[in-house]
């Protein structure tokens, strides 16, 4: 498995809007982009960023820290590795792991200078290491020394894969074509292939098979490889996007040639192809953009001239299409899918007016049309940046933050997937200030990492059980100065505060081990803190007598591994920078193996006082999970398998969303009707005919398991009426649409039911004008300032007895962007 991590970033990101595509960025947790900054004065001596962050001051903050033994530090000391690169210029480092649990990793050295000293002479560097990243070998010679695009360079195979394509950066007005160089073996050898176009964006592999690529190039075209990128065929041209769907399903709008800006104008026809370009079939028309999430197919649509922009969906992969019932979207506005899967999707839907940014979020039916207000003043800034946060280690539970009417910017946390949603408690060992009315704990997120008030987003891992890891404030409101890390054990319910000020953080050992290094963005760094506990306590390492400045943290895919590489740069005897890899294999540190003993068993959801019967009961079930006591200090190594117990539950109100017209009042388990709908029948335009509904107010989340109980009425009656828009009936042709240049295909394999899920998170459909910029500085300027240290930490001393002490941190690194 080919798979990539970026630092502090990397998610799927699809962003679409009134002028098409914007980009189709995959960022994977397994890519990392490193970027070195630096300066140099008269003397070449190299100095910090000019701009000293505002996180940094003074601090009487003591965390839990115990001290390194004499043995734990010989042994730290033999297993840490250092490689200098020197003579290496480059001012970015993209990391590449290949295979799981293959030790490959794959390094690729880029500089920024004109296109021509490229192509005339400039090359790329890359490096592979067979062992996590201990030593590293320059296989530059593999490549021919080409210099290999920065923006989308490497791409990487899917599942396991150890398929690896290279994109040379290549002048489009000095050849006819482009060059890949195509591996298939880890990058050990590479086959260099002239394409017959230039690139205009990733390559992109098919999800089932990796064989099969797709690309459009620069002048529009669309092509499709169905052998590993050696030959290519020309299939449609006027093609603005694409995305993969189902098995070999493939989606793509397009334009007829000399259409003035289509995209922008909502003129563009989306068609789908089942065969690899044999044939096609145009299944929407006039739209604006489209998505594909979870099985869901989303097009942007304006009905009639001037009309506000509406959304249509398709569970059935476009043979038919049904107006999602969600509030109109104005050019001043957007929708956002926050999240999805194949029972249900998050939709954002911007607040009416000028730069308003916070919106409404609604929730979907198992049918993706049928829509429920879940979190209203849901904040959303003009860069595109959400906080929306799936906390990946506990089952249903979603993270955000509100942007209230006093202007103050506050979390809120939901256990059951949006059907209710609370504010988060203050930990215990915190202080608020004495002016401090309500006193909560606030995570930051996506707009504190972008506007470089936090370095790292909250990180989770599914095989590290209700563990999450955050940098946040308490008070009344999100507060912009030193944030500090915050842990909770149990997905969120709890909080304690762990670390003072910012930290790049990693997750080991499926949660057995934490490591941590301090965010300094003026000063060199060489030290790592790391707990076995849980962050409990801490223990600090220095792993070099010759401090870097910090690049970034990085780690193999997932959460099992136990090495992590520090990344950074230093100045080389001629004071010129050096990139510097420090790779530290915390697996001699913990040489026991977890038994039986070590674990213990825990009821998910469960909280104080409820009745045995409902307690710990989340969208219809219990669950039992066995995890690791925080006392024991063992190795779960990579053939740990999470193990839990499921068992049903009545149904109550709480596995119940607001029906459509309805919604439910923040830590309010009542469903009462909207405003607008009081008086009003509920009326659905489902497959063409208008269905009325007659509800209580209640429809079960999507997913939920629970039985008897709580069954409120719901009932859809099926008139005679036609409705909806017949512009977005698929258009099948009798005679399949034939593509532009014949194509053999020598494999076609679909398997059987499988329904892919191409996107996790992020797919953004936009329909705001493009020539619109929202000022990112809004976002902090309510923001409380507050300056007083808020964790307050027993010393060691008092610290309740633990022989955990090792901490490592993995690079969580799923941003939207």
């Amino acid at each position: 498995m080919l798979l990539k991590v970026i630092v502090c970033c990397g998610v799927w990101s699809v962003v679409l809007s009134s002028s098409g595509l914007i980009s189709a960025n995959k960022r994977e947790p397994r890519t990392v982009t490193l970027s070195r900054t630096l300066r140099t004065d008269r003397q070449g001596q190299v100095r910090s960023r000019s701009r000293r962050e505002s996180w940094f001051g003074a601090s009487n903050f003591a965390y839990c820290r115990q001290p390194l033994s004499p043995s734990e530090h010989r042994t730290l000391d033999f297993n840490t590795h250092e490689t200098g690169f020197h003579g290496d210029d480059g001012s970015s480092f993209i990391l590449t792991w290949v295979g799981d649990g293959t030790g490959v990793i794959l390094v690729l050295s880029t500089i920024s200078a004109p296109l021509d000293s490229f192509y005339e002479g400039g090359s790329s560097r890359l490096y592979r290491s067979e062992d996590y990243g201990k030593t590293f070998h320059d296989i530059s010679h593999a490549i021919n020394h080409t210099f290999i695009r920065k923006d989308f360079g490497v791409s990487a195979g899917p599942g396991n894969s150890k398929q690896v394509i290279l994109t040379a950066n290549v002048p489009i007005t000095k050849t006819e074509g482009g060059v890949i160089f195509t591996s298939e073996d880890t990058g050990i050898t590479f086959q260099s292939v002239t394409l017959p176009f230039h690139p205009a964006q990733p390559i992109t592999f098919n999800f089932q098979n990796p064989n099969y690529l797709v690309a459009i190039s620069t002048d529009g075209d669309l092509w499709l490889s169905l052998d590993f990128g050696n030959e290519w065929a020309k299939v449609h041209d006027g093609a603005h996007s694409f995305m993969w769907g189902a098995n070999i399903t493939l989606y793509f709008s397009f334009s007829p040639r000399g259409t003035v800006e289509p995209d922008r104008r909502g003129e563009l026809y989306l068609k789908r192809t089942k065969d690899l370009g044999q044939t096609f079939t145009t299944i929407a028309q006039n739209i604006f953009s489209f998505g594909y999430i979870g099985g869901f197919l989303f097009t942007s649509v304006m009905e009639k001239l001037e009309s506000p922009r509406v959304i249509y969906v398709s569970s059935d992969q476009g043979d038919t299409f049904n107006k999602a019932q969600l509030p109109s979207a104005s050019t001043e506005q957007f929708y956002s899918v926050l999240d999805g899967d194949e029972d249900m999707i998050f939709m954002h839907v911007d607040k009416p007016g000028e730069d308003t940014y916070y919106g409404t979020v609604y929730t979907s039916d198992d049918q993706g049309i049928l829509y429920s207000k879940s979190l209203e003043r849901h904040m959303f800034g003009g860069e595109g940046k959400s906080d929306f946060t799936n906390i990946t280690s506990l089952r249903g539970v979603y993270l955000t933050n509100v942007l209230d009417e006093d202007g103050g910017i506050r979390t809120v946390i939901s256990f059951d997937r949006g059907g209710e949603w609370r504010r988060l408690e203050k930990p215990e060992n915190v202080k608020c200030g004495v002016n401090v009315k309500n006193c909560n704990l606030h995570i930051h997120g996506e707009h504190s990492r972008y506007n470089n008030i936090t370095p790292m987003l909250p990180l989770t891992d599914p095989t590290a059980i209700g563990l999450v890891i955050a940098h946040g404030s308490v008070g009344d409101s999100m507060s912009a100065i030193r944030p500090d890390v915050y842990v909770s054990r149990d997905g969120g319910y709890t909080w304690f505060c762990t670390l003072k000020g910012p930290h790049h953080y990693s997750i080991l050992d499926s949660g057995g081990l934490i490591v941590a290094v301090e965010a300094h963005k003026d000063r060199q760094i060489n030290s790592i803190k790391f707990s076995t506990d849980e962050g409990q306590c801490w223990k600090l390492y220095n792993f070099t007598d010759h401090p870097i400045f910090f690049a970034g943290l990085a780690s193999e895919p997932g959460s099992k591994t136990m090495n992590i590489s520090v990344w950074g740069y230093r100045p080389e005897d001629d004071d010129q920078p050096m990139w510097v890899a420090v790779t530290i294999d915390f697996e001699r540190l913990l040489t026991r193996e977890c038994e039986e003993k070590d674990y213990v068993y825990w009821l998910a959801h469960a909280r104080m006082g409820e009745a045995s019967e409902t307690n710990g009961c989340v969208l219809g079930y219990k669950e039992t999970y066995r995890r690791l006591r925080r006392q024991s200090v063992c190795r779960n190594g990579r053939d740990y398998v999470v193990i839990r117990k499921q068992t049903p539950c009545p149904c109550t109100r709480d596995d119940y969303m607001c029906d459509y017209g309805y919604y439910r009042h923040e830590n309010s388990s009542e469903c009462v009707k909207q405003a607008d709908f009081v008086e009003k029948k509920l009326e659905l335009c489902v497959h063409g005919v208008v269905e009325e509904l007659e509800t209580l107010g209640y429809r079960k989340v999507p997913s939920d398991k629970c039985e008897g109980g709580f069954i409120p009425l719901r009932r859809v009656s099926t008139g005679q009426r036609r409705c909806g828009n017949a512009s977005q009936a698929s258009t099948i042709s009798p005679h399949p649409e034939k593509p532009v240049d014949s194509m053999m295909v020598i494999v076609v394999c679909a398997s059987m039911g499988v329904v892919v899920l191409v996107i996790s998170v992020a797919i953004f459909i936009t329909v705001k004008r493009m020539t619109r910029r929202r000022p990112p500085e809004y976002l902090f300027s309510a923001l409380r300032l507050q300056d007083d240290d808020q964790c307050m930490h027993p010393g060691p001393d008092s610290q309740t007895s633990s022989n955990r002490g090792s901490y490592q941190a993995d690079s969580d690194d799923e941003l939207i962007q």
